[in-house]
């Protein structure tokens, strides 16, 4: 195997990427989506039934709050799995990939 073919192999599967997390990574990210999806759709039903503004405007806060919670833990796992690997493979491409990742996550 060569040096290239090394690099991601975890990261990279038939020149596509991957993650790899771990199936409790993965059952804790699918179960948070799930919860998220249903307040979606509370939010949708409270639009529907005309409640009040702000009573939609604070589920709509509870849903973003939700939503970063998924983010922060997949950022977390990415950089303690792929980034750290690319990382000790000497790949430092992945660096200015984080920032840009980082950025739009903080907007």
């Amino acid at each position: 195997m060569s040096a290239e073919n090394h690099l991601h192999e975890e990261c990279v599967v038939d020149g596509e990427r991957k993650s790899h997390h771990s199936d409790k990574i993965k059952s804790n990210l699918i179960s948070r989506l799930n919860r998220i999806e249903g307040q979606i759709r509370g939010v949708k039903g409270l639009i529907e039934r005309d409640t009040y503004c702000d009573d939609v405007l604070n589920q709509i806060a509870s849903v973003q709050s939700a939503l970063n919670g998924v983010g922060k833990l997949l950022l977390e796992h990415h950089m303690k799995s792929c980034v750290m690997e690319r990382i000790q493979e000497g790949d430092e491409e992945v660096i200015p990939e984080l920032l840009v990742t980082i950025n739009k996550l903080m907007k």
